[in-house]
């Protein structure tokens, strides 16, 4: 496996010489070496250093006794996970070890910036929606044209998912984190120069960059947490890269409207403020992209779990992009769950979107309130999002998890509804954060849910396409919404999502629970095992996985 630049390997102990390939991990590491958590291993204090023996899988087969027969489809898949000569290494199945996966503490550093500038990412999606009038009045352009701002988003997403999901699954996480960071930051020192009120084109010229960028944050959160968290906080941890995404948008909701207030009859006043706000946004995005630079590695030297020991073991020469696509949507759960997850998901980019217009419909003059309330709703959302990633930790109940915040996320949206005119905004404050502590909540479960029907294809590829999905609804649902909330007020636009939301919920129903990365990481290995291009240029090193005690026995 290739070993990051600041990454050593561990120092030999004095004294203690290799036995049957394994190395003495010295319990006292040297200051200064990165450490790592260990999770299991072949014994307590070692980790492996060489690969299987020479032996072919034939010859254990001999020692094992009985004539050679042809495997069935599912019995080869274990064959191949099992390490030539292990009957000979060991007794036999009891003691035969798993391979070491280990915690690395950079992962808590690569979430972070993940974290941090798909943060800004979504900041400069929501920054004109959310203050559209006072756009509107600056650029002299109509409220669509303000609405297309945000939804280049989704528009740019649909075509270049499949080539940003080739190229995180061909060239690696690190390689896909730089061109995020990179894009988002040209992008918004790009609008800097539009702060005049005949240079609209420049400030969409700006906001197509950090579009482009988006398509390689958003399919990222899955991929990280496998990579590099273990079996007990990868949904976790996938909720948290999701969180960063939602604290963007709430921070878009909440300071637009502080830095950019409606004075209309001063336009210079009005050009300083957005030239403020331009600026700050830059400066951030270029830090960060500084720190992805520096700080943002591949992947850990040792896999996190054994779900990801499998991946890394098997030969790159295996995988296919092309082929990866069609198992995928041959695949009917993660179908349904496509549908599904751009409903949900749709809906909410929908309202987030038209949020400023349906307030201001009922609340004249609200724009700081308007913008308020989209806080609520996606701080409340970042909260459900962490308690369904833990719950996921704690209980792997996908499905159900799912359906329930479906079924909860669609009251949340009627209540929304027909509350929305009753000329009370404090009631509007806490249905926006009812309905964002489930519809926002439900972004994460819906990625966790993919990885796990669908493993062992690139997360990456699944998340891409959920994503993907996710946009083309947005655009179909802001467009259907923006006309029926234009033609006849917010309630029509408003019910015209809640009756896509209950097909979702019906839909969902429907969804095969297969949970097969959970199955491999509890030792049931029942499924092909395909590789992860991204580790095959560097990772020439010879590679050791070995089946649990169950998996073994059954072989």
């Amino acid at each position: 496996m290739a070993r990051p630049d600041d990454e050593e390997g561990a120092a030999v102990a004095p004294g203690h010489p290799l036995a049957k390939g394994y190395l003495p991990l010295p319990r006292g590491a040297p200051v200064g070496k990165e450490s790592v958590e260990l999770q299991n291993g072949p014994k307590a204090g070692t980790f492996p250093v060489n690969g299987p023996p020479r032996d072919s899988l034939a010859a254990a087969s001999g020692v094992l006794g009985g004539p050679q027969t042809p495997l069935a489809p599912e019995e080869e898949t274990q064959a191949r996970l099992l390490p030539a000569g292990a009957g000979a290494e060991t007794p036999g199945a009891e003691s035969s070890p798993l391979p070491l996966t280990a915690l690395s503490p950079r992962r808590f550093v690569v979430l972070l910036i993940f974290s941090l500038y798909s943060l800004v990412n979504a900041f400069q999606w929501i920054q004109y929606s959310i203050i559209s009038n006072v756009f509107e009045g600056f650029y002299g352009v109509t409220l669509l044209h303000i609405d297309w701002l945000s939804m280049v988003y989704m528009l740019a997403y649909v075509p270049l998912i499949f080539p940003a999901t080739w190229l995180l699954d061909t060239r690696g996480l690190r390689l896909t984190a730089l061109l995020g960071s990179g894009l988002n930051c040209l992008g918004a020192w790009i609008k800097c120069g539009s702060v005049q009120q005949h240079l609209f084109w420049v400030t969409m010229l700006g906001q197509c960059l950090c579009s482009v960028a988006q398509v390689f944050i958003l399919g990222l959160p899955s991929r990280i947490a496998s990579v590099w968290f273990g079996p007990k906080e990868v949904s976790t941890a996938c909720a948290t890269a999701v969180l960063g995404n939602q604290l963007g948008t709430a921070v878009g909701f909440l300071l637009p409207p502080v830095l950019v207030p409606n004075t209309q009859n001063d336009t210079n006043l009005l050009a300083c403020n957005i030239s403020t706000m331009f600026y700050g946004t830059s400066a951030v995005a270029t830090l960060l992209f500084i720190l992805t630079a520096i700080a943002f590695k591949e992947k850990p030297r040792y896999p996190p779990s054994q779900a990801q020991a499998a991946l890394q073991d098997s030969p790159p020469e295996e995988y296919s992009y092309k082929k990866s696509i069609r198992n995928l949507f041959k695949n009917i759960p993660f179908v349904l769950l496509l549908i599904t997850y751009g409903i949900m998901t749709g809906a909410f980019y929908s309202v987030s979107t038209l949020l400023n217009q349906m307030i201001l419909t009922y609340y004249e003059g609200e724009e700081v309130n308007a913008g308020r309330i989209g806080l609520t709703l996606v701080v409340a959302g970042m909260v459900g999002s962490i308690l369904c990633g833990l719950w996921l930790d704690y209980t792997k109940t996908y499905k159900q998890t799912t359906l329930i915040v479906y079924i909860l996320s669609f009251i949340g949206m009627v209540i929304f509804t027909f509350t929305l005119d009753l000329r009370y905004i404090i009631i509007v404050f806490v249905t926006g954060g009812v309905l964002g502590f489930f519809m926002t909540g439900y972004l994460p479960l819906g990625f966790e849910f993919a990885v796990e029907i669908t493993y062992p294809e690139s997360e990456g590829t699944s998340s891409g396409l959920l994503n993907a999905s996710a946009q083309i609804f947005g655009i179909l649902f802001t467009l259907a919404q923006g006309k029926l909330t234009s033609d006849y007020g917010p309630k029509a636009g408003n019910i015209f999502l809640c009756v896509w939301m209950f097909i979702g919920i019906i839909l969902t129903a429907l969804i095969k629970s297969d949970l097969r990365r959970h199955n491999i990481n509890i030792g049931i290995t029942n499924v092909d095992v395909k590789a992860i291009p991204a580790d095959s240029p560097t990772d020439q090193e010879p590679k050791m996985v070995m089946l649990s005690k169950q998996s073994e026995s059954a072989i």
